[in-house]
């Protein structure tokens, strides 16, 4: 086992003991073995000159962001050809040795480092212009904060959450139309996160598939040699063989039978030239590059007969249309449903009853309707809803057709959005499942949000209920109770409006000062105006509270919670001044507190050093980093947080 195998294996015994020890009151190890198993990493850092992301001995601060900066590439990420010919991908290999490796479904992040540091994340974005996620990326599973090589390196790789982990996740989540569709999604949303400590919670690994530019270092013009050196500074390099178009069968065989045993998501594999030169000397399409090329695995396809499409309504009111038809083994798996996601696609599909369609699962893991063989078109698009038995209409936005419950009062959309409401992030209430909220509703003890507070008026009928008892009720009420004192920000979030997170409802709380009948008030333009929050966003926050019915369930709420109170510093004397920070803090806990204190007096805090920029703050004011350069580039003053609280008042 190499040095760097050991750390990840010591990180992960440390981290295991320490968890059980300061979070589940047990110990698995005792504190010498511990000591000396610590005492073997602190070594093995120094060795190497390698400090692994999760390692027990760096202590990873919390930073919440209003924004993700955008960058561009330094050049454009384009995208690679493809084919799902074998014989295509021997003729690309044609007399060259290739490396052939996983084409990993997640999202694409480049790296920079300096001086052995990360000092940049940013992800592929539409490939001319990214966003930065270095916050995010300090705290994925496995990527080194500290190397060995302390030149400039910049690399390629895919952020990336498991199949295991991505169940995990899903299986938390009660309200079903809340879970994600695959891992790629979830990977997406954990990276792009504006608070990396819910990107922590979400297990994202990196894994490393191209080197861009390493300073100094001879690689002797292979590829396969900068594989391998990526791997000697810490970094996960995506698994990889090496081919000729002789041994390319051998190879393909290998991964066709590997991928369904893999716990992460692939959707094919890539052919890379290990003749660096030669593959520089080919350039690129105005799409591709000519060195490398894709292969995409055929899909699986099974033929089978649609028996019926089931109608699923949400909490917005969208209803569904979800194929169900004769059972088909696909990759492994029985499936016998399949989501048609809109009436769109279902009238471009020509479905009917008794249709003979080819069904298959997109990167082998979501069923979907391939084609339509016999395209009867025979299927009525309901006028009801399957539910509440009222109005459905079929409404078209941004040429998408779709089918929605067209009556307020729907019990699908109460159960979906009372499941929202008292979910972790916005009320927080325990005891309150999707299924026990349907019982708590269809027996008209709760009609509004306000109800819940109100249960009380129950006890009897709630203690006789299955399922429940005196024990579950007083655990319920508690919970309820507690939920009584609660943040602005999370009873936005919890009303279940439309576009509204709980990183939306923090931005539009301090725009208003925290006074939430401003907002009850404001019109689109106000709200749209607001950095970060579009007009589609102001459209469905002041469509809400446009509604009589919503102010009033609302004020119903309000009589039952007690606000916390949000006191705004006298002291504004940032106001109207734009901050960037950058490297360590002194005189404050983090730089997220740094960035608070900015805040609470008026200023404003972005992650990049732009024109709009008016100080950065920097304790090492004469340092040679990127943001130093930008800001003497642009003449904005470089502030030591000495000179920084001068400025405030301090």
């Amino acid at each position: 086992m190499n040095k760097t195998e050991r750390m990840k294996e010591l990180i992960a015994l440390l981290t295991e003991a320490g968890k059980a020890y300061y979070q589940e009151d047990r110990e698995i190890m005792s504190n010498y073995e511990y000591d000396k198993l610590y005492d073997e990493l602190v070594q093995l850092e120094k060795d190497t000159g390698i400090t692994l992301a999760g390692s027990p001995t760096v202590e990873v601060g919390y930073e919440a962001l209003d924004e993700l900066p955008k960058e561009a590439h330094e050049s454009p990420m384009l995208s690679l050809d493809k084919t799902k010919d074998r014989e295509a991908l021997r003729d690309f290999i044609g007399d060259q040795k290739a490396l052939l490796s996983w084409k990993l479904d997640g999202l694409t992040i480049v790296l920079t480092y300096h001086n052995g540091t990360l000092q940049k994340a940013v992800t592929r974005g539409n490939g001319v212009v990214g966003e930065v996620i270095t916050n995010n990326a300090r705290v994925f599973q496995n990527i080194p904060l500290q190397i060995a090589h302390k030149k400039e390196l910049v690399l390629r790789g895919e952020a990336i959450i498991t199949y295991s982990d991505f169940e995990k996740i899903n299986a938390q989540i009660e309200d079903a139309d809340a879970r994600y569709k695959n891992p790629r999604n979830l990977c997406s949303g954990s990276v792009r996160q504006l608070n990396n400590e819910i990107t922590a919670r979400r297990n994202v690994k990196f894994i490393a598939f191209s080197l861009v530019r390493a300073e100094g270092v001879d690689f002797e013009n292979s590829a396969k040699n900068q594989f391998e050196w990526l791997a000697g500074q810490g970094f996960d390099v995506v698994e990889y063989r090496l081919v000729t178009r002789d041994t390319l069968d051998e190879a393909m065989d290998y991964f066709a039978g590997q991928v369904e045993k893999n716990d992460f998501p692939s959707d094919g594999l890539v052919a890379l030239y290990d003749d660096i030169a030669y593959g520089k000397s080919l350039g690129s399409t105005a799409k591709f590059p000519r060195n490398a090329c894709a292969f995409k695995w055929k899909d699986e396809t099974r033929e089978t007969v649609l028996k019926e499409i089931e109608w699923s309504p949400s909490r917005t009111g969208l209803i569904n249309p979800v194929a169900i038809f004769e059972p088909v083994e696909l990759e492994g798996t029985t499936v016998s449903r399949a989501s048609v996601h809109n009436i769109s696609i279902l009238k471009e599909l020509e479905l009917g009853i008794g249709d003979h369609i080819l069904v298959y699962k997109a990167n082998m893991i979501i069923p979907q309707i391939a084609e339509n063989l016999t395209k009867s078109g025979n299927l009525e698009i309901p006028s009801i809803c399957p539910v509440c038995r009222k109005e459905a209409r079929v409404i078209q936005t941004n040429e998408v057709e779709s089918l929605y419950c067209m009556n307020p009062d729907c019990q699908a959309k109460k159960i979906k959005s009372f499941t929202l409401f008292v979910s972790r992030d916005a009320m927080n209430i325990d005891g309150l499942s999707e299924a026990t909220l349907e019982k708590f509703i269809l027996k008209g003890f709760i009609r509004d949000f306000g109800d819940i507070f109100e249960i009380s008026r129950y006890r009897e009928e709630i203690v006789g209920m299955e399922g429940f008892g005196e024990k579950s009720y007083e655990n319920l009420i508690a919970s309820i109770e507690r939920a009584r004192h609660t943040t602005l920000p999370r009873l936005l979030y919890s009303l279940g409006i439309a576009n509204i997170g709980l990183a939306n409802a923090k931005i539009i709380c301090r725009q208003f000062d925290y006074d939430l009948e401003q907002m009850i008030q404001a019109d689109p333009e106000e709200i749209s105006a607001i950095e970060g929050i579009g007009p589609v966003i102001a459209g469905t926050f002041t469509e809400y509270f446009a509604k009589e019915d919503n102010v009033k369930r609302l004020r119903h709420l309000l009589s039952h919670l007690d606000i916390e109170e949000v006191k705004r510093e006298e002291n504004q004397s940032l106001e109207g001044n734009q901050f960037v920070i950058t490297g360590s803090v002194e005189h404050f806990e983090n730089r997220a507190k740094l960035k608070e204190y900015i805040e609470e007096r008026g200023g404003k805090v972005t992650g990049s050093v732009t024109k709009k920029t008016d100080f950065l703050i920097n304790n090492d004011t004469q340092s040679s980093s990127s943001k130093n350069k930008k800001a003497k580039e642009l003449g904005i003053p470089i502030l030591s947080e000495e000179d920084f609280l001068q400025m405030a008042g301090e």
